[in-house]
């Protein structure tokens, strides 16, 4: 049974299909208290155990057809699971399929009307919240209008206003978060932040990575229906991209080496606090080091080689002396050698810089699209650099390094390593500027002036 501080609590969870998908064996297989289940049967999800306590955040990743959907289903009630047993706890705001629970005929005032009473609030709160639900969605005049006429965005836009305006204790949300245009969107991650603070516990599917990193305190990797990894959001991304950019050949074993993962108990979620990198370190006065040999990312993940391999990655100052602690304003380079173990044609070498929270700040690839070096014989080796001008704020940062190659008409990565360097940028005293880049203009102190008005 959940406790007092848990909102979801499943416990060997499985989700079977029948062999026969026609419409008829699927209503009469819903119909049923406890599907019948056989061996032949497609396992949507199998065996999946996990809890979500009060408060918490949790995104769950996956390729297409891993069991996430159905996984959130069955969380929300509107499936039964074949085996297994998933208990909840106090109001649930479900955003799954599209429209679902919406009439069409109904306009879209009545629809949130009708749901926000579905999802158990009074008459007299609905009344209280409805113009709130109304111009939250932001779809103006047509709220009085059938929601048969909506386009897909306005759909999706008062579904998702509905959800989050009624303080529900769980959240639920499948691929609904980049829904409308950035101000919306912004407003719809304004919102979900307060709900965050106010003790509102959320589940949401999503491949927006840097989401899952930025909102949760929690991810789930899935595969297959299973779940291969589960634990500090930053880690389970990367295992993630992993799985994702694999080839179809390796994957199996690749899923098997991710079961086996035993998570390092470090908790990188930007909400409750710094990622854990080894030698990073509050800056002091005295520290005027440029190489840190301590400071490493514990993160890093290579993908599957394809015919080369990057290695000696490295930060140069101006000199050519090998750095990992940065001073803004200054010039650097990033490096790396590429070297081809098999023929190669049209690479195009990349590098990305990320923040602790894994946000993508700036990259920079070598060619256009449709551009890039003609051709690399096995055993060649390329040199790769990148200069740029340090505009970051104080902090520490990874840097991605991949190189992109074309055969047959097929784009891929020849070789790639996430979070590959790290370096840490240092603090000055009297520092004015916040954020996490730096946006004086050239040539000035600050890139401020003021004088009094007259």
């Amino acid at each position: 049974m959940t406790s007092a501080t848990t909102v979801v609590d499943a416990k060997g969870v499985g989700k079977q299909y029948p062999p026969s998908v026609s419409s008829a064996s699927r209503l009469r297989a819903a119909l049923r208290f406890r599907p019948a289940h056989s061996s032949d049967g497609f396992w949507a999800v199998r065996n999946v155990s996990f809890q979500v306590a009060a408060g918490e955040t949790v995104g769950i990743l996956g390729q297409n057809g891993s069991g996430k959907s159905t996984l959130l289903q069955l969380v929300a009630g509107t499936m039964r699971p074949t085996t297994g047993a998933i208990r909840t706890a106090g109001r649930i705001a479900a955003l799954l399929e599209l429209g679902a629970g919406f009439h069409p005929e109904f306009t879209g005032r009545e629809n949130a009307r009708l749901n926000a009473f579905i999802l158990g609030l009074e008459s007299e709160a609905i009344d209280d919240r409805l113009e709130r639900i109304v111009e939250f969605s932001g779809i103006g005049e047509q709220i009085d209008r059938p929601v048969r006429t909506y386009s897909s965005g306005m759909f999706t836009r008062l579904a998702f206003s509905v959800a989050i305006n009624v303080d529900p204790d769980l959240l639920i949300i499948d691929e609904a978060l980049s829904v409308g245009d950035e101000a919306f969107q912004r407003k719809c991650m304004s919102r979900l932040r307060q709900l965050q603070e106010r003790g509102t516990s959320i589940l949401f599917v999503s491949h927006a990575s840097s989401m899952v990193i930025e909102l949760c305190d929690r991810a789930m990797l899935m595969d297959h229906g299973e779940v291969l990894l589960e634990g500090a959001p930053k880690s389970v991304v990367a295992q993630y991209h992993r799985l994702s950019f694999a080839p179809a050949a390796t994957q199996p074993e690749l899923r098997r080496s991710i079961l086996a993962h035993v998570p390092d108990g470090d908790d990188d979620s930007p909400r409750a606090g710094m990622q854990q990198v080894v030698g990073i370190r509050a800056p002091t006065d005295e520290d005027i080091a440029e190489f840190d040999p301590a400071l490493v990312p514990q993160s890093t993940v290579e993908y599957p080689k394809r015919g080369a391999s990057i290695t000696d990655i490295r930060l140069e100052d101006t000199l050519g002396r090998k750095v990992n602690v940065l001073l803004r304003g200054r010039t650097y380079r990033y490096c790396y050698r590429f070297t081809a173990a098999t023929e190669l044609e049209m690479l195009r070498f990349g590098m990305m810089i990320k923040n602790l929270t894994g946000i993508e700040i700036a990259g920079r690839v070598s060619h256009a699209e449709g551009g890039g070096l003609d051709r690399l014989r096995a055993g060649e080796s390329v040199d790769v650099r990148f200069d740029f001008e340090n505009r970051l704020l104080p902090g520490a940062y990874f840097m991605n390094a991949g190189v992109l190659a074309r055969k047959d008409d097929e784009i891929f990565y020849a070789d790639r390593i996430i979070d590959a360097f790290a370096f840490r940028v240092k603090y000055a005293p009297g520092e004015t500027a916040t954020g996490m880049v730096d946006m004086r203009t050239p040539g000035t102190d600050s890139g401020t002036s003021w004088q009094r008005a007259t």
